[in-house]
């Protein structure tokens, strides 16, 4: 699978045998919509190819914190976390640390 260039991007880690994909999303677009349609089209293609080739591999979906407050902390953003049970990691990536 083909991965998009520029700051998005997939990492795959294990670590003491739970295996784990991020598909990183920066939501630097000119409009959070469009950004947030995007980012969770690109997580679903992507959790559909992971789930058949490496069913024991986790996806997440990775984003920076400022992304995470202005969208995934909002109704819409929270509505979609919810119903379709995306696991966000949440990143400052100024400190280089993971917050969530």
């Amino acid at each position: 699978m083909y991965v998009d260039l520029g700051a998005e991007r997939i990492l795959a880690a294990e670590k003491a045998g739970e295996k784990i994909a991020v598909e990183i999303k920066s939501f630097t677009g000119a409009s959070e919509l469009s950004d947030i349609e995007n980012a969770m089209g690109q997580y679903f293609v992507y959790r559909s190819v992971i789930t058949r080739t490496e069913p024991n591999r986790n996806l997440y979906l990775a984003v920076h914190k400022e992304a995470f407050f202005d969208i995934f902390e909002e109704p819409l953003g929270r509505l979609l976390i919810e119903d379709y049970n995306v696991p966000i990691i949440v990143f400052d990536f100024r400190k280089d640390v993971i917050l969530k």
